[in-house]
């Protein structure tokens, strides 16, 4: 390590978002960059420990003590060789992975200051683009085909990792543009879309080929391929079947996610089909991310007040007791949306949407009550009778997706991501594709 006593004297230092002022009157990425100088600085925190838990943790087995180094002695381009031999695509998690690594820094665990690990990230794989280190590369052919079906981060990764192996890869995909997830699912607020883009037209120059409007069903997959990756994700959201459920006003998150990010690329939309929080009480049920999502498309799009609403409590702020490392922190989460204007309350469950002449006008919800469970399982819920109703004419509802069924398949027919596994992290898609890739590999070389 270039300085691991580092941590004792920088503090952790990250690089922000724009003001909130600025922000929310564009779709542009709100999160800023430290000058190089400051980025070295945070890659010197990386301390000499025993044993990285970061490497660890991290779905793609990445080594952030490594590339760390490499940035704090200034070799960027070596930075970069580090991180792609485990992520095909850091300008993705770069910007949106939740940072399993920094959750199991040593310093996370020892002065919950951990080291700016996706931060770094993302400022190498920018600093490749940007000083011409990303150059598209050739690969000898096997003389075999693969066909990966959806382009969101599994496809992608997969199809990357399958062409560097000498196969024939053709991506399709059935909606208009590549990316799945990342292109219709993550506003450009945190994903700006051009970054697609760039790694998209770096593919094509390596080699893969990509279609789009293409609906394949898996059951009936296109001929003249020795075999297939299946990359569909999840398309169905999770949904609240309770009274008033047809009323106007009612949507999918994604609905307005997607739009939203249609509109932004130049498409249009009748008066009657846009879905937008212009003018309106918006509602969102769901405390994920997706749910973050739609506070800060909403606030943009010109809502009059955004109100979130969870069923479960309120979880603490800072370190939680009841889940402690290695498990995942249940603590508050305050996104950038967030900041820029929402109320958030919990312990709430919806019993009907009520309306007026066909049109949403507000949510009944009742408060609820969560009994510690006496062997340490899953609490229990109990109404309590407290009963309200909250204004809205726009309720969105972010409560996460159904996992997808997998049928039985011919064995040269392969799953990945969240296809295979139900919703989950950009990042976790990324290594699920990888993984199929390197399975395809072997089975086709042992057929």
């Amino acid at each position: 390590m270039g300085n691991p006593r580092a941590f004792l004297t920088v503090p952790r230092k990250e690089a922000g978002y724009r003001p909130v002022h600025d922000r929310i009157s564009d779709f542009g990425e709100v999160e800023q960059t430290l000058n190089t100088s400051d980025r070295k600085l945070q890659a010197s925190r990386c301390m000499d420990c025993g044993v990285p838990f970061c490497h660890w943790a991290c779905p793609l087995g990445n080594r952030p003590p490594e590339f760390q180094d490499a940035i704090y002695k200034g070799n960027w381009e070596e930075a970069y060789q580090i991180l792609t031999r485990t992520n095909d695509f850091p300008e993705f998690t770069g910007r949106i992975c939740p940072a399993l690594c920094e959750k199991s820094c040593v310093l996370k665990l020892s002065m919950d200051a951990p080291v700016t690990i996706r931060e770094d990230e993302a400022a190498v794989i920018e600093a490749a683009f940007r000083e011409g280190y990303v150059q598209p590369k050739q690969y000898k052919r096997n003389g075999k085909k693969v066909a990966v079906i959806g382009s969101g981060p599994a496809g992608l990764a997969a199809a990357n990792q399958l062409n560097k192996r000498g196969y024939e890869v053709t991506v399709f995909e059935k909606l208009e543009y590549i990316g799945g997830l990342l292109r219709f699912g993550i506003p450009n607020f945190k994903l700006h879309k051009p970054i697609i883009d760039r790694r998209v037209k770096l593919m094509e120059e390596e080699g893969i080929t990509f279609k789009v409007n293409q609906d394949i069903n898996p059951a009936q997959l296109p001929e003249g391929f020795d075999a297939y990756c299946i990359c569909t994700g999840t398309p169905q959201a999770r949904d609240l079947k309770i009274p008033g459920r047809d009323l106007k006003g009612v949507y999918f998150a994604l609905d307005m996610l997607a739009q939203q990010n249609r509109v932004l690329a130049g498409q249009t939309f009748g008066k009657d089909e846009r879905v937008t929080a212009n003018g309106k009480h918006v509602l969102v049920i769901g405390g994920g991310d997706t749910g973050s999502d739609c506070i800060g498309t909403s606030n943009r799009q010109g809502a009059l007040s955004v109100t979130q609403i969870e069923i479960m409590p309120k979880p603490p702020v800072g370190n939680n007791p009841a889940t402690p490392w290695p498990q995942w922190p249940v603590v508050l989460k305050t996104s950038s949306s967030h900041e820029e204007g929402c109320t958030r309350r919990w312990c709430l469950t919806s019993n009907k949407f009520i309306g007026k002449d066909g049109k949403l006008t507000g949510v009944e919800v009742e408060e609820v009550e969560w009994t510690p469970s006496p062997d340490g399982g899953r609490p229990t819920m109990k109404a309590t009778g407290k009963k309200e109703v909250i204004k809205a004419d726009m309720v969105l509802l972010a409560m996460g997706f159904l996992r997808p069924e997998v049928p039985e398949h011919p064995a040269n027919v392969f799953y990945a991501g969240d296809a295979a596994t139900g919703a989950s992290l950009v990042v976790r898609c990324i290594a699920g594709g990888r993984k199929a890739a390197a399975d395809i590999d072997q089975f086709l070389k042992n057929k």
